[in-house]
């Protein structure tokens, strides 16, 4: 059972209390339990099983303008002592930086909203090993499957956050996961490919048999892929992948990157970067929401926020110490976003997939090919050639290459959009992006 708040809240004032005592000016400290189980199958078979319980604690200690941070799992008062006097030391000796400090006051969180983040139930182990059972059963049910790999994750945490300003606060999460990896064979063809499942809470959940059987028949669907010659076509991105786009924006717009110049959208602040149809949110506050709090990691308020107006970059991911280098004010995005997504477009995935007569059905990339410092994008791929709407066959070996700054001005939003992971995308067209093959 994971650590009452009560016990973390003590450990955390004391901690503000003796670094106060022994000389800092100010101090945060960061305290968390987190326990998680899981278990492995592999091919109708147990694995492996593990469980892990972690206690851990990170203290800051500002002297005046000098800061420095020290982590420890051993939270025993003697050794808690020991660290706050060793973080002391340190800070003495650290130069010092006019920016340094804890968040404005007024912008730190003061009513919680509960948002249903935690589940009391729980799978033993028992459980975990008759979900998996039927997650394999399911996948060999598909002919052509010979191999599988699936796995049950539980985890359980609780965190307090405080700061000598007089801030204590935390909150219990919970996450159940699961996913399946089926291996297809063919005609001398062997393809793998997933599906997984992520949620705050054990009945939401997707059934063990679809989860086992989408597996299988993604896998079975890429077998004997044909390779394509080098070409410029439109590409769609599946959802799996087009969320990704999200993260290379999130990147990009982080303050840290912004006031070092290391990002492609620097001084792009209230410009148009994407068309006139494109709006994405960032949104702390969705019940259940696998990337929901209700404060940053330096305890400031996370309200809603509009990343993308039409098409218009609104908001950089500002936290308390890049937001005084650019003069702006922080939106409780330290330790980056919460839920963000895109919001739906205007076309079903029908007609998105007719919205040419040939489109190149992206379904995975290889390797990280991102440069935010330039926009410059290059990965390879694999996927589908669709033709008037219809999947025709399976493609590999390919190469996408283009930049981020016309690939955002060229994205085609499908209605599709799903809640399944702290970023989201629906399925979204590309073009500007070169496709290198045979």
């Amino acid at each position: 059972m994971i650590k009452n708040q009560d016990f973390l809240e003590k450990i955390a004032a004391f901690c503000i209390d003796k670094s106060k005592k022994r000389g800092a000016t100010n101090s945060n400290v960061y305290v968390s339990n987190s326990i998680s189980e899981t278990v492995n199958f592999r091919n109708r078979q147990l694995d492996e099983s593990d469980r892990s319980d972690s206690l851990a604690l990170s203290l800051t200690i500002y002297i005046n303008k000098k800061k420095s941070n020290i982590s420890s799992s051993n939270l025993s008062k003697e050794n808690l002592e020991k660290l706050i006097e060793k973080c002391i030391e340190t800070t003495k000796i650290t130069p010092e930086d006019e920016l340094n400090s804890l968040p404005d006051k007024n912008l730190l969180a003061k009513d919680i909203k509960d948002l249903n983040l935690y589940d009391e139930k729980n799978y033993n182990n028992d459980k975990k090993i008759e979900y998996l059972k039927e997650v394999e059963e399911s996948v060999f049910k598909k002919e052509k499957i010979i191999n599988s790999e699936s796995s049950f994750s539980e985890k359980k945490s609780n965190f307090i956050l405080a700061n000598s300003d007089g801030f204590l606060k935390g909150y219990k999460t919970s996450s159940f996961s699961a996913f399946c990896v089926a291996v297809s064979k063919s005609n001398g063809s062997m393809e793998r490919d997933y599906e997984y499942t992520n949620k705050c809470h054990l009945e939401d959940m997707m059934k063990s048999s679809k989860l086992g059987e989408i597996a299988a028949k993604k896998a079975i669907n890429k077998l004997n892929p044909k390779k394509i010659k080098s070409t410029k076509i439109p590409i769609i991105f599946d959802k799996r992948l087009s969320k990704g786009i999200l993260n290379v924006l999130s990147s990009a717009i982080f303050a840290s990157s912004i006031s070092r110049n290391t990002s492609f959208l620097k001084d792009k602040l209230n410009t148009e970067i994407f068309n006139k149809n494109i709006n994405i949110t960032d949104k702390p506050d969705i019940l259940k929401g696998l990337g929901s709090k209700p404060f940053d990691t330096e305890g400031v308020q996370s309200n809603e926020l509009n990343i993308v107006e039409d098409g218009i970059l609104k908001n950089y991911l500002i936290d308390t110490y890049y937001g005084k280098k650019l003069n702006l004010q922080s939106n409780g995005r330290a330790g980056g976003t919460t839920n963000l997504f895109f919001e739906n477009g205007n076309l079903d995935f029908k007609e998105l997939l007719k919205s040419n007569n040939k489109i190149l059905y992206v379904t995975e990339t290889i390797g990280h090919g991102s440069n935010i410092v330039t926009g410059d994008y290059s990965v390879g791929a694999s996927g589908f050639l669709v033709e008037n709407g219809e999947f025709l066959y399976p493609v590999n070996e390919i190469t996408l290459a283009g930049n981020f700054k016309q690939i955002f001005k060229n994205i085609v939003l499908a209605n599709d959009l799903e809640f399944k992971y702290s970023t989201n995308a629906p399925t979204a067209l590309l073009e500007g992006l070169t496709v290198a093959g045979k």
